[in-house]
């Protein structure tokens, strides 16, 4: 199947903030840093891609919170995250770029392993993200923001199944504005540090687009659209797309949270 270049790109988001963790605050704890990478050519089979993505997907939510858990639970790990925050952001940024341009040359083993590394290193920097929130919001106000994100990402993967319209061109759309909402968020962190204003606005309509990005990923994961050289390496690219969205909105849920407080 070749490439359509009128398709938008396959999207590898790696949420971090922007600035070190110590200047975390309503413009930028729920920061993200977004890059888009353009897809491979291949198309998986169909047969029980999309229940394969769904599993893997979250056994990597479920390492990112025991990984997050462990760093909030231990404060000397949690000044070494701390201090190796550039190079832990990096590091993530490198393994979804390795895993992007590398899922048809590598075995699915060897991607899903190199998934599962970048999601116990996001758990590290998601638990100080974490407990950046828990002292503006608490604990019950993190807990009701994943609470909102597993139930809008569930919704959206619903209608990404079972609804009749070709979303391909929605894709286009979602993309131009991930673009914008990644320009909003330099400027405000500029620009607009401590408005909570700017940054109720961002979590808002990060929530509008990642939503959409997922009940766009899901029909593409169903109808096998996703590069791969087999149907589990490309499970491990689903897998890897939807975890980013479901993240992603999660932290934007913090930041429209954050931002009333």
């Amino acid at each position: 199947m070749q490439p359509n270049d009128n398709d938008p790109l396959s999207r590898a988001q790696a949420p971090a903030p922007l600035t070190p963790p110590g200047q975390l605050g309503n413009s930028t704890s729920a920061a993200s840093g977004m890059v888009r990478s353009q897809p491979l050519v291949g198309t998986a089979p169909r047969e029980g891609f999309l229940t394969g993505s769904f599993v893997w997907m979250f056994v990597g939510v479920l390492l990112s919170a025991i990984s997050a858990a462990f760093v909030m639970g231990n404060e000397q790990l949690q000044q070494q995250v701390v201090e190796l925050w550039l190079p832990l952001l990096i590091g993530q940024l490198v393994l979804v770029f390795a895993i992007t341009f590398l899922i048809q040359r590598i075995s699915s083993l060897v991607a899903l392993g190199l998934f599962f590394v970048y999601a116990l290193t996001m758990g590290l920097t998601l638990g100080i993200i974490v407990l950046a929130y828990v002292g503006t919001i608490g604990i019950s106000g993190v807990v009701s923001a994943f609470a909102g994100a597993a139930g809008i990402f569930g919704g959206a993967a619903l209608y990404g199944v079972v609804t009749k319209r070709d979303l391909t061109s929605l894709g286009g759309i979602l993309f131009m504005g991930l673009i914008g909402l990644i320009v909003v968020m330099f400027l405000q962190l500029f620009f607009f540090a401590d408005s909570s204003t700017a940054s109720l606005i961002i979590g808002i309509l990060g929530v509008i687009i990642f939503t959409g990005l997922t009940a766009w990923d899901v029909q593409r994961l169903k109808n096998g659209a996703i590069p791969g050289i087999n149907k589990d390496s490309a499970t491990v690219m689903g897998a890897l797309t939807l975890y980013l969205d479901f993240v992603n909105i999660f932290l934007m849920l913090l930041r429209i949270f954050g931002s009333s407080r």
